[in-house]
């Protein structure tokens, strides 16, 4: 399986490799290259974008929880924390701290800044 894609981020990458993808390219690689990729895939070789490697290599690990960036991915719109509390069947303490826990851990002030540190990284 070749992977052409316009998410062309470290944690997609990851996912498409664990699913089984043996090439991975970005949208704008020239055809010639593309058509490079499916024959080395083809013939059982792999391939991953150069630069794409490269960052995955250098990005942090996710440092949240799958809770936490649930509950992140929940507060993306704003919404306060008794509709997230509801909408996720939790308590408001538990997605307080959720959200605190998310904030800290991502070594920023508010859970906006939050949300776009874990948006930038691919995380949500």
């Amino acid at each position: 399986m070749v992977i052409l894609t316009g998410q062309g981020r470290p944690p997609h990458l990851a996912r498409a490799l664990i699913a089984g993808a043996w090439g991975f390219l970005p949208k704008g690689a020239p055809g010639g290259v593309l058509a490079d990729v499916v024959r080395r895939v083809h013939t059982g070789g792999r391939y991953v974008d150069p630069a794409l490697a490269a960052d995955a290599l250098t990005i942090p690990p996710c440092a949240p929880t799958p809770r936490e960036l649930e509950t992140l991915r929940a507060a993306e719109d704003g919404s306060p924390v008794a509709a997230i509390a509801r909408r996720a069947h939790l308590s408001s303490g538990t997605v307080r701290n959720y959200l605190a826990l998310a904030v800290q851990k991502l070594g920023v002030d508010s859970r906006a800044e939050a949300v776009r540190v874990a948006r930038e990284h691919g995380w949500l």
